[in-house]
């Protein structure tokens, strides 16, 4: 169990490089880009049905074993001040970890077929996924 938790840091990071890579496509390479717009949606797709079937077996983990997980690293250590920044896991966040990736894969899902014959669907797409990314 605790292998599962160590590396759930990583679960916002999975689908991360598809925007970017979208946005710097599309700013240096548009026309390659617009021509491979079912690739981007296929791998957005994809690493955010693997980021749900992760948060799946986290919450898995959650409901039988029924611990809670912290995790809190010191970015600046000073006389006066500490900030620290971390993640913790219980039983809600593994849920709602859940309910976000799975809207988010639907919101997807219709936007690719929504927004198929538009001009500017990469530049919207892009920015769904930046928005699901932030959730």
């Amino acid at each position: 169990m605790e292998h599962t938790y160590q590396y759930s840091w990583i679960i916002p990071f999975i689908p991360l490089p598809v925007p970017i890579l979208l946005g710097a496509g599309l700013l240096l390479f548009p026309t390659a880009t617009k021509n491979l717009r079912r690739m981007w949606t296929f791998l957005s797709i994809f690493l955010l049905s693997i980021v749900m079937i992760f948060s799946l077996y986290l919450s898995i983990q959650q409901i039988f074993l029924s611990c809670i997980h912290q995790n809190v690293w010191s970015w600046t250590i000073n006389n006066e001040f500490s900030f620290e920044f971390g993640y913790f896991i219980d039983p809600l966040t593994s849920i709602m970890s859940i309910l976000i990736t799975t809207v988010g894969i639907l919101v997807l899902i219709y936007s690719d077929n929504y927004m198929s014959h538009d001009q500017g669907y990469l530049r919207s797409y892009a920015a769904t996924r930046t928005r699901t990314e932030m959730l």
